[in-house]
């Protein structure tokens, strides 16, 4: 009796031993943010096609970095026009607020970005999501519901960082646009 007691209890430990192993699935929180199915990592990635020559986009993008990041020389690690393609690293802070409506400090989320170009189309790339601490982790562990850092605050602070990226996107669209045509002001 003893015998078949402990192999019921050690079956049931190595099977989740081996459901370990096998690597976590991404729970339901992977619709908050965009997950590359073959990585298992948070990717925001767009091929976007648009009216503009290679160094259109790069001048572009260039007056792009210079207003919306402070800093922009020091981010940018790659700005080459020749081959089409500026990278660079940034952080962000996330907050909370509490019930009196003060806002709290959530932490700061460090990402890599690289945007690339060719005639007629640009492709954006922002990827490497890192919670800064003590020891930086993936914000991938925020995604998995077994992973001991995964607590309730983990979907919201996602969203945050969401938020974050779609409006930093919206912004880099919106400045990848060709300049409004001049009216000829013949008179």
């Amino acid at each position: 009796m003893r015998k078949h007691v402990f192999l019921a209890v050690s079956g049931f430990f190595f099977l989740g031993f081996l459901k370990m192993m096998a690597g976590q699935t991404v729970s339901s929180s992977d619709t908050i943010v965009p997950v590359d199915p073959d990585t298992r990592l948070i990717v925001y990635q767009e091929v976007v096609y648009e009216e503009g020559t290679k160094n259109d986009f790069f001048n572009r993008a260039v007056n792009w970095i210079n207003k919306t990041y402070k800093n922009p020389s020091g981010i940018t690690s790659v700005r080459d026009p020749q081959t089409g393609k500026i990278e660079g690293s940034y952080r962000f802070r996330i907050y909370t607020s509490n019930n009196e409506g003060i806002n709290m400090d959530w932490g700061t989320i460090l990402y890599s970005f690289k945007l690339e170009f060719k005639d007629g189309r640009y492709r954006y790339t922002f990827d490497n999501f890192l919670l800064q601490a003590q020891s930086s982790f993936p914000l991938e562990r925020w995604l998995d519901k077994n992973d001991p850092v995964y607590n309730e605050t983990c979907d919201p602070k996602l969203m945050k960082v969401d938020e974050q990226m779609k409006d930093l996107i919206a912004s880099l669209k919106k400045f990848m646009k060709p300049p409004p045509a001049k009216k000829d002001d013949n008179w």
